[in-house]
């Protein structure tokens, strides 16, 4: 079972909460337009989409914390009651979502799954946000949304804004793939995945060693020690910067005695990032590893 985001208070504890509070309006009638993403990386694409008019809440956004050891609370029940848009990531990511939406009463938001958007099966690899294909995908599906809940003449416009330059980031890992097909790779994790293969990369890494860092569990020596001895062959090393441990430590360390190039990606927007600029700044990271 792999580590996913998790709530760490009953829903029927919420429900009590819930129902000691004024009732939420009901989104279908408030006026307002509401969104609640289950990270920011998708509140930046919804709020990018949907304007200034909409009021688009990230359940998890902080940069400097693990996503995974998230702690949901009636807040964000509350936020969840008056959603008219929700989107998860899916694929057992963030099931607190969808638990907390049905613990919440709210029957009318719509639904927005990316694992459900994609063209790809997710089922090994739920980092989607990763693949730029899914998130184009996923930009059209968040704009048809919206075009269901209330009507924006800009809309379209900015969605095509965001897809063209989600394609630009396409454009530029084929151009990295091209300049570096079949440079080894080691990951600690498998967020950077969908990058290193969209890149006609290798990964060198053990199936076994990226899941047991990801579920948080202790890798076995000898395994720890086979990762170790292919870091040497590796032209780049991509680490989880929002996780860590022994292990990730000691591939770091590796790493740089090897003179081995490595940087770290995250699961959430870095503080004043947006998608476009974050995966950006990741594609400048590999670029200039793979040319060092």
């Amino acid at each position: 079972m792999k580590r996913r985001l998790i709530a760490s208070v009953l829903a029927a504890s919420l429900a009590a909460t819930l129902a000691g509070c004024a009732a939420p309006a009901d989104p279908a009638t408030d006026g307002e337009l509401r969104v609640v993403t289950s990270t920011d990386v998708y509140g930046d694409l919804a709020s990018t989409i949907a304007g200034p008019e909409a009021i688009v809440t990230s359940i998890i956004d902080d940069p400097s914390a693990d996503p995974h050891g998230f702690e949901a609370n009636p807040r964000v029940q509350l936020e969840l009651a008056r959603a008219d848009l929700v989107i998860a990531n899916g694929g057992g990511y963030d099931d607190f979502v969808d638990e907390m939406l049905a613990a919440s009463g709210n029957t009318t938001a719509v639904v927005i799954h990316a694992v459900d958007v994609t063209r790809i099966d997710a089922s090994a690899n739920e980092h989607v946000w990763y693949d730029y294909t899914s998130m184009q995908d996923l930009v059209h599906e968040i704009a048809v949304a919206l075009d269901g809940i209330s009507s924006d003449v800009g809309r379209t416009a900015r969605a095509a804004d965001l897809s063209a330059g989600i394609g630009d980031l396409l454009t530029r890992l084929d151009g990295i793939g091209l300049d570096h097909v079949g440079a080894g790779v080691i990951v600690t994790e498998p967020v950077p995945l969908y990058l290193v293969q969209n890149a006609a990369l290798t990964n060198l890494t053990p199936d076994a060693f990226t899941e047991a860092i990801e579920e948080d569990t202790d890798v076995p020596p000898a395994l720890l020690q086979e990762v170790l001895n292919l870091i040497p062959e590796a032209s780049v090393v991509i680490v989880n910067d929002q996780t860590g441990g022994p292990q990730t430590d000691a591939v770091i360390d590796i790493a740089g005695d090897s003179g081995v190039p490595w940087f770290g990606v995250s699961e959430t927007l870095p503080e004043g990032e947006t998608y476009l600029s974050w995966q950006t700044g990741i594609l400048d990271l590999l670029d200039g590893a793979l040319n060092r």
